[in-house]
């Protein structure tokens, strides 16, 4: 394990993202080495027209779990931005949380790569899958 914890990322997740990300509702459920667990609160301020989590808020979810998960690779938090994010809808959500599982699957001096599987907390079904790049920086 990674000297970056749940408690380091939860610390982290509050003190800065910006205040839009922070109204998305989320919590850091798991770290790992190398991975970063985090779940959305489900809300109807999250959903467009016939109660469907949108995929504005999905894709946030996904980006912010993989930041953590690639810090979480890297020892800490490190300066990094986002390269690249594409995004895999499977099924709408509604009415339940979602869960964001990151994990980096190569992660070099200057750039790390993941893929985030998102879930339905409720019965672990698939919603989305995102790849993402980042540079290190």
């Amino acid at each position: 394990m990674s000297g970056f914890d749940r408690e380091s990322a939860e610390t982290f997740l509050r003190e800065n993202f910006a205040a839009w990300v922070l109204d998305l509702d989320l919590s850091v459920e798991a770290m790992g080495s190398d991975s970063a667990t985090l779940r959305m609160a489900f809300s109807d301020r999250l959903c467009r027209e016939g109660g469907v989590v949108s995929g504005q808020a999905l894709m946030a979810l996904a980006d912010t779990a993989m930041v953590l998960a690639v810090m979480a690779s890297q020892g800490g938090p490190r300066p990094l931005t986002t390269m690249d994010q594409s995004c895999h809808f499977l099924k709408p959500l509604s009415g339940a949380d979602c869960l964001a599982e990151a994990q980096v699957v190569r992660a070099g001096r200057t750039a790390a790569f993941g893929r985030v599987d998102l879930k339905n907390a409720d019965d672990g079904k698939p919603v989305a899958i995102a790849q993402c790049a980042f540079a290190l920086l």
